[in-house]
Protein backbone atom coordinates (compact mmCIF):
# COMPACT_ATOMS: atom_id res chain seq x y z
CA UNK A 1 0.00 0.00 0.00
CA UNK A 2 1.20 3.56 -1.31
CA UNK A 3 -0.03 6.47 0.52
CA UNK A 4 0.31 9.82 -1.13
CA UNK A 5 -0.68 12.85 0.75
CA UNK A 6 -2.83 15.98 -0.69
CA UNK A 7 0.19 18.53 -0.12
CA UNK A 8 2.62 16.34 -1.78
CA UNK A 9 0.13 17.16 -5.33
CA UNK A 10 1.61 19.34 -7.67
CA UNK A 11 0.04 22.62 -7.72
CA UNK A 12 -1.50 23.98 -11.10
CA UNK A 13 -3.55 26.11 -12.97
CA UNK A 14 -3.76 29.55 -13.58
CA UNK A 15 -5.06 31.03 -10.09
CA UNK A 16 -5.05 34.69 -12.10
CA UNK A 17 -7.40 33.55 -14.25
CA UNK A 18 -9.86 31.92 -11.49
CA UNK A 19 -8.28 28.00 -11.79
CA UNK A 20 -6.92 26.23 -9.17
CA UNK A 21 -5.26 22.78 -9.87
CA UNK A 22 -3.26 19.93 -7.82
CA UNK A 23 -2.26 17.13 -10.14
CA UNK A 24 -1.79 13.10 -8.11
CA UNK A 25 0.43 12.49 -11.39
CA UNK A 26 2.85 13.67 -13.52
CA UNK A 27 1.12 16.43 -15.91
CA UNK A 28 2.16 19.04 -18.13
CA UNK A 29 5.57 21.08 -16.50
CA UNK A 30 5.60 18.28 -14.06
CA UNK A 31 7.47 15.53 -14.83
CA UNK A 32 7.81 12.96 -12.28
CA UNK A 33 8.99 9.34 -13.61
CA UNK A 34 8.09 7.04 -10.99
CA UNK A 35 5.13 8.62 -11.05
CA UNK A 36 3.61 8.57 -14.46
CA UNK A 37 0.45 5.95 -13.81
CA UNK A 38 -0.92 3.47 -11.74
CA UNK A 39 -3.05 0.34 -13.21
CA UNK A 40 -4.89 2.33 -16.03
CA UNK A 41 -4.40 5.44 -14.49
CA UNK A 42 -2.89 8.35 -16.31
CA UNK A 43 -4.08 11.54 -14.36
CA UNK A 44 -6.09 12.43 -10.86
CA UNK A 45 -6.90 15.94 -11.22
CA UNK A 46 -8.71 18.18 -8.20
CA UNK A 47 -10.04 21.41 -10.06
CA UNK A 48 -11.56 24.33 -8.49
CA UNK A 49 -13.19 27.07 -10.70
CA UNK A 50 -14.13 30.16 -9.81
CA UNK A 51 -17.50 31.56 -11.23
CA UNK A 52 -17.21 32.31 -14.62
CA UNK A 53 -13.67 30.71 -15.42
CA UNK A 54 -12.93 27.72 -16.99
CA UNK A 55 -10.91 25.49 -19.40
CA UNK A 56 -11.33 26.62 -23.40
CA UNK A 57 -11.72 24.18 -25.82
CA UNK A 58 -8.89 22.03 -26.04
CA UNK A 59 -7.90 18.33 -27.79
CA UNK A 60 -7.79 15.09 -26.69
CA UNK A 61 -7.49 11.82 -27.70
CA UNK A 62 -7.13 7.86 -26.71
CA UNK A 63 -8.44 8.73 -23.34
CA UNK A 64 -10.74 7.81 -20.93
CA UNK A 65 -11.85 11.07 -19.02
CA UNK A 66 -14.31 10.44 -16.31
CA UNK A 67 -15.11 13.43 -13.62
CA UNK A 68 -16.76 13.38 -10.08
CA UNK A 69 -17.85 16.80 -9.12
CA UNK A 70 -17.64 17.54 -5.53
CA UNK A 71 -19.32 21.14 -5.43
CA UNK A 72 -20.96 23.48 -7.60
CA UNK A 73 -21.79 23.03 -11.21
CA UNK A 74 -19.87 21.93 -14.24
CA UNK A 75 -20.49 22.98 -17.76
CA UNK A 76 -19.37 21.01 -20.78
CA UNK A 77 -18.91 21.40 -24.16
CA UNK A 78 -17.45 19.39 -26.83
CA UNK A 79 -17.43 19.04 -31.15
CA UNK A 80 -19.30 15.96 -31.40
CA UNK A 81 -21.85 18.57 -30.33
CA UNK A 82 -22.66 17.50 -26.32
CA UNK A 83 -23.62 19.90 -24.17
CA UNK A 84 -24.14 19.07 -20.51
CA UNK A 85 -24.35 20.67 -16.52
CA UNK A 86 -22.56 18.21 -14.35
CA UNK A 87 -23.70 18.36 -10.76
CA UNK A 88 -22.82 16.38 -7.73
CA UNK A 89 -23.55 12.85 -7.14
CA UNK A 90 -23.32 12.54 -11.15
CA UNK A 91 -20.16 10.71 -13.48
CA UNK A 92 -19.12 12.04 -16.71
CA UNK A 93 -17.41 10.02 -19.23
CA UNK A 94 -15.77 11.47 -22.43
CA UNK A 95 -14.07 8.57 -24.05
CA UNK A 96 -11.91 10.73 -26.28
CA UNK A 97 -11.15 7.92 -29.00
CA UNK A 98 -9.00 9.03 -32.08
CA UNK A 99 -9.57 12.50 -30.98
CA UNK A 100 -12.16 15.34 -29.70
CA UNK A 101 -12.09 19.07 -28.51
CA UNK A 102 -14.08 19.85 -25.38
CA UNK A 103 -14.29 23.12 -22.90
CA UNK A 104 -15.25 22.76 -19.45
CA UNK A 105 -16.43 26.17 -17.65
CA UNK A 106 -18.01 26.78 -14.05
CA UNK A 107 -21.18 28.98 -15.86
CA UNK A 108 -22.94 29.02 -12.49
CA UNK A 109 -22.47 31.50 -9.44
CA UNK A 110 -20.73 29.60 -6.85
CA UNK A 111 -17.42 27.87 -6.84
CA UNK A 112 -17.23 24.93 -8.72
CA UNK A 113 -14.93 21.81 -7.16
CA UNK A 114 -14.38 18.83 -9.34
CA UNK A 115 -12.22 15.88 -9.95
CA UNK A 116 -10.95 14.46 -13.00
CA UNK A 117 -9.27 11.37 -13.92
CA UNK A 118 -7.89 9.89 -16.76
CA UNK A 119 -7.48 6.25 -18.00
CA UNK A 120 -5.98 4.47 -20.74
CA UNK A 121 -7.49 2.71 -22.89
CA UNK A 122 -6.61 -1.04 -23.42
CA UNK A 123 -6.96 -0.12 -27.68
CA UNK A 124 -6.41 3.78 -28.74
CA UNK A 125 -8.43 5.15 -31.10
CA UNK A 126 -11.89 4.91 -32.55
CA UNK A 127 -14.81 6.95 -31.99
CA UNK A 128 -15.64 9.62 -29.51
CA UNK A 129 -18.22 8.94 -26.97
CA UNK A 130 -19.81 11.05 -24.04
CA UNK A 131 -21.99 9.93 -21.07
CA UNK A 132 -23.91 11.37 -17.61
CA UNK A 133 -24.78 9.03 -15.26
CA UNK A 134 -27.10 10.92 -12.47
CA UNK A 135 -27.63 10.26 -9.09
CA UNK A 136 -25.01 7.19 -9.34
CA UNK A 137 -25.87 4.69 -6.52
CA UNK A 138 -22.42 3.20 -4.22
CA UNK A 139 -24.42 -0.36 -4.73
CA UNK A 140 -23.49 0.07 -8.29
CA UNK A 141 -20.29 0.52 -9.70
CA UNK A 142 -19.69 2.50 -12.87
CA UNK A 143 -17.76 0.36 -15.11
CA UNK A 144 -15.50 1.62 -17.77
CA UNK A 145 -14.75 -1.68 -19.98
CA UNK A 146 -12.66 0.28 -22.56
CA UNK A 147 -10.13 0.87 -19.62
CA UNK A 148 -10.71 -2.19 -17.78
CA UNK A 149 -11.64 -0.08 -14.58
CA UNK A 150 -14.71 -0.07 -12.52
CA UNK A 151 -15.18 3.08 -10.24
CA UNK A 152 -16.85 2.80 -7.13
CA UNK A 153 -18.14 5.25 -4.95
CA UNK A 154 -18.51 5.11 -1.53
CA UNK A 155 -20.16 7.25 1.27
CA UNK A 156 -19.94 6.12 4.80
CA UNK A 157 -20.96 7.54 8.22
CA UNK A 158 -19.13 7.92 11.33
CA UNK A 159 -17.71 4.74 12.35
CA UNK A 160 -18.99 2.74 9.17
CA UNK A 161 -16.58 0.12 7.85
CA UNK A 162 -16.39 -0.97 4.25
CA UNK A 163 -14.45 -3.66 2.70
CA UNK A 164 -11.99 -2.39 -1.07
CA UNK A 165 -12.58 -4.61 -4.05
CA UNK A 166 -10.33 -7.07 -4.16
CA UNK A 167 -8.24 -6.80 -7.49
CA UNK A 168 -4.68 -6.60 -8.86
CA UNK A 169 -5.18 -2.48 -8.69
CA UNK A 170 -7.13 -0.38 -6.36
CA UNK A 171 -6.96 3.42 -6.34
CA UNK A 172 -8.67 5.53 -3.55
CA UNK A 173 -9.13 8.97 -3.25
CA UNK A 174 -10.36 10.64 -0.15
CA UNK A 175 -13.34 12.79 -1.32
CA UNK A 176 -14.69 14.38 1.75
CA UNK A 177 -14.00 13.27 5.51
CA UNK A 178 -11.72 11.48 7.58
CA UNK A 179 -11.01 7.47 7.30
CA UNK A 180 -8.81 4.94 8.27
CA UNK A 181 -7.15 2.45 6.09
CA UNK A 182 -5.10 -0.21 7.98
CA UNK A 183 -3.21 1.88 10.28
CA UNK A 184 -3.13 4.86 7.72
CA UNK A 185 -4.93 8.19 8.34
CA UNK A 186 -6.49 9.32 5.28
CA UNK A 187 -7.92 12.54 4.98
CA UNK A 188 -9.81 14.83 2.25
CA UNK A 189 -7.15 14.75 -0.63
CA UNK A 190 -5.12 11.83 0.21
CA UNK A 191 -5.13 8.80 -1.51
CA UNK A 192 -3.68 5.20 -1.65
CA UNK A 193 -2.51 2.99 -3.54
CA UNK A 194 -2.55 -0.52 -3.59
CA UNK A 195 -1.31 -3.65 -5.75
CA UNK A 196 -2.94 -7.32 -4.44
CA UNK A 197 -5.50 -9.81 -4.81
CA UNK A 198 -6.79 -7.95 -1.21
CA UNK A 199 -6.28 -4.63 1.23
CA UNK A 200 -7.09 -3.50 4.75
CA UNK A 201 -10.54 -2.58 5.86
CA UNK A 202 -11.66 1.10 5.93
CA UNK A 203 -12.86 3.03 8.80
CA UNK A 204 -14.59 6.28 8.57
CA UNK A 205 -13.83 8.35 11.30
CA UNK A 206 -15.78 10.90 10.52
CA UNK A 207 -18.56 10.75 7.37
CA UNK A 208 -16.81 10.43 4.34
CA UNK A 209 -16.78 9.97 0.86
CA UNK A 210 -14.43 8.08 -1.24
CA UNK A 211 -13.50 7.76 -5.01
CA UNK A 212 -12.33 4.21 -5.17
CA UNK A 213 -10.96 2.34 -8.33
CA UNK A 214 -10.48 -1.11 -8.70
CA UNK A 215 -8.88 -2.13 -12.18
CA UNK A 216 -7.06 -5.29 -13.39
Amino acid sequence: MDVRRSGDRYPGGEPGAGITSFHAFSFGPHYDPDNLRFGAILACNEEHLAPGAGFDEHPHSHTEIVTWVVTGELTHRDTAGHVSIVRPGDVQRLSAGGGVRHVERNDGTEPLTFLQMWLAPRDPGGEPAYEVVHGIADSTPYDVPEAGALLHVRRLTAGERAALPAAPHVYLHVVRGDVRLGDSALAPGDAARLTGESGPELLAATDAQLLVWEMN
